[in-house]
């Protein structure tokens, strides 16, 4: 009986010690990337303000045009200024056949642009900091591998914007759309 009841003790501490390492967690949030990311959100919406959601859209209207503007700049600025899931919300702007690549684009793009600006996918954090952790502990610098995880992301999304274009355009011939 003795056993039994040592036992559901260390069940209990157990159980109990999983909510506090959580809070424990939870608490470093709170104090380290939370305020960050609370700051940044403010800082866009305010540049929104400053420059007006007309020239916003205008400039979005502008990059649609062009495939290269159509699957870089418009992802990476709509992924900034309206974070994740808002950004996919620029494809208004583009024609129909057109939509599918940028979406595929801007989705490409969330993990890219976390490491230099954490605001525009927080729930996304955790692929960033896994690499940026092991980097840290050996003692290397963050800014290079944010830089080149953005720009890589770039280029990705360029190539599969453009590709998810084509592939859209022949299913829609295809289907007489």
């Amino acid at each position: 009986m003795e056993n039994v009841l040592g036992a559901l003790a260390r069940a209990a501490e157990w159980f109990i010690n999983l909510f506090n390492l959580g809070g424990q967690n939870f608490m470093g949030l709170v104090t380290g990337i939370v305020p960050t990311l609370v700051v940044l959100i403010t800082f866009v919406n305010a540049l929104i303000a400053i420059i007006g959601q007309e020239r916003v859209d205008g400039f979005a209207r502008g990059c649609s045009k062009f495939w290269l503007l159509r699957y870089t700049v418009l992802p990476v600025v709509s992924m900034f200024i309206l974070c994740n899931p808002m950004a996919y919300t620029f494809g208004r702007f583009l024609d129909e056949k057109y939509k599918p690549a940028f979406y595929d684009a801007a989705v490409s793009f969330c993990h890219p642009i976390t490491g230099i600006f954490p605001h525009a996918n927080p729930g996304e954090l955790f692929v960033y900091l896994g690499i940026a952790n092991g980097l840290t502990k050996l003692g290397y610098s963050l800014g290079p591998l944010a830089i080149r995880y953005f720009l890589v992301g770039v280029i990705v999304i360029l190539i599969r914007g453009l590709l998810t274009e084509r592939l859209t355009q022949l299913f829609m011939k295809k289907k007489g759309a």
